[in-house]
């Protein structure tokens, strides 16, 4: 446990401003659903759970510049954005066939993947599992439970070793404290590229009815 607790992100610190509101709204959220906090799966259970290993955060920031560079969404975030969204994010790698995030949990935390391949399933009522995607480095898991406090849509497999960055609600709100209009921006990104790949889904569980 101790090796786990060493790849924490510190909390990050904003500077001192005596007219400072600190935001809560992403750490509250789930309660303000009506979700016990007994029921959420934090990052720091997940990654010991699945023996995550830390990732230097300077590679990590690396590899998220040069795919969300790629992106046609994230490509508005500059180097230098990215660069600030480090002290926000943890990194790490995680080997393969780990369960990343859970169908149907509470998880108050995103990932991006940075290199490997992860399996995007979705567990039928039928039992049968249905393969959505395969999320690619430089694509986006969870934020739809980050920013709508409901339970996890899909099952999030590691089919290689893979190294990610985890953003929780925590850094949310930290961010949104330190520097909300980079907050901002990565929030309206989000929910771009959220409404697609909806579309996308909703289009693929169609032609499975």
């Amino acid at each position: 446990m101790k090796g786990i607790l060493g790849m924490l992100r510190p909390k990050a610190k904003a500077e001192p401003d005596e007219d400072r509101l600190d935001s809560v709204l992403f750490t509250t959220a789930f309660a303000g659903q009506g979700v016990d906090a007994d029921l959420l799966v934090p990052w720091e259970a997940r990654a010991a759970e699945v023996g995550a290993t830390r990732l230097s955060p300077n590679r990590g920031t690396m590899l998220l510049q040069a795919l969300w560079g790629k992106d046609k969404f994230m490509r508005h975030l500059d180097n230098h954005a990215i660069s600030r969204l480090e002290r926000f994010f943890d990194f790490a790698t995680v080997s393969a066939n780990r369960d990343i995030i859970r169908q149907d949990e509470y998880g108050n935390f995103m990932v991006v993947v940075l290199s490997g391949t992860v399996a995007v399933d979705r567990l039928q009522p039928w039992g049968e599992r249905l393969r959505l995607a395969e999320a690619a480095p430089g694509e986006i898991l969870g934020e739809m439970s980050l920013l709508d406090s409901g339970m996890r849509f899909s099952i999030c497999t590691t089919l290689t070793d893979c190294e990610i960055a985890i953003l929780s609600a925590q850094a949310m709100d930290e961010m949104l404290t330190a520097d909300p209009a980079l907050a901002a921006n990565l929030v309206a990104l989000l929910a771009r590229k959220l409404s697609l790949r909806l579309r996308v889904v909703s289009a693929r569980l169609s032609e499975h009815k």
